[in-house]
């Protein structure tokens, strides 16, 4: 059997490398997904790309408005009548990102809302509907500049920090619901948004040398985000972890 058969995710970031390729492992392994992003054409081709057919619905949706998600949880619970799992993908760093003497105060609170108020968002209106389920999985995207220092990368940091902190936080909030909440912490994903600020940052082109097996992929994420929304992971629950090629310990 498919180790996502019968099981209901909500995937955002969904247009993105990360997402789009936890789109189509979700539907490998026998899920039925919502794939939700900013961009309506991008997620029609992801769901093509996954071959998702009548088990794959695209939603826009901008994660940070209450409103949108609020609907978009009803709208995958109409649809597929359940939700088992949530996958917190969507975020990410840019160009503008820098040390807190440096960076944009506008920039600081892009990351913030988008990567730690989003997930709050949809974390907020997609656990009533797991508990009406009787149960499911929160998938956090964190990132290696939870657990490690990362030079003029302070907005990104702070945001991803607290999707760590507030993962350990809802795994004990939400255990009594038989919902567990878990965190992944990619290192240097080769995204195109990562290979594009590789040729930007020097300091990114020498992080990306200290990845023990090499920078990452997006289907490495996706992999882990799979175990963790399976019955395999029915004990784990709190944790933030690494996928990083080694990175933090080296």
């Amino acid at each position: 059997m498919a180790r996502l058969s019968g099981k209901v995710a909500f995937i955002t970031g969904a247009a993105g490398g990360i997402g789009r390729s936890t789109c189509a492992r979700y539907i490998a392994e026998g899920a039925r997904i919502v794939a939700a992003d900013i961009s309506g054409p991008a997620l029609d081709e992801t769901l093509e790309e996954a071959v998702a057919g009548e088990n794959g619905l695209a939603l826009v949706c901008d994660i940070t408005d209450p409103e949108q998600v609020k609907a978009a949880m009803a709208k995958t619970v109409s649809e597929f009548g359940r939700l088992d799992i949530l996958c917190n993908i969507a975020g990410g760093s840019s160009s503008a990102d820098a040390r807190v003497t440096e960076a944009p105060d506008e920039e600081f609170w892009r990351v913030i809302k988008l990567d730690l108020y989003g997930t709050f968002l949809c974390s907020k209106y997609a656990i009533p509907e797991m508990v009406r389920s009787g149960g499911g999985a929160v998938v956090n995207l964190s990132s290696m500049v939870a657990l490690m220092a990362l030079p003029e990368r302070d907005c990104y940091t702070a945001a991803k920090g607290g999707v760590a902190a507030m993962t350990r936080s809802m795994a004990v909030e939400y255990a009594p619901d038989n919902i567990r909440v878990n965190a992944i912490a990619p290192g240097l994903v080769l995204t195109p948004r990562a290979e594009a600020l590789l040729q930007e940052r020097e300091e990114l082109r020498r992080l990306a040398g200290q990845h023990l097996l090499g920078p990452c992929r997006p289907l490495d994420i996706a992999d882990m985000a799979v175990y963790l929304g399976s019955d395999e992971a029915r004990v784990v629950t709190g944790q933030v972890i690494s996928v990083d090629s080694g990175v933090t310990i080296s």
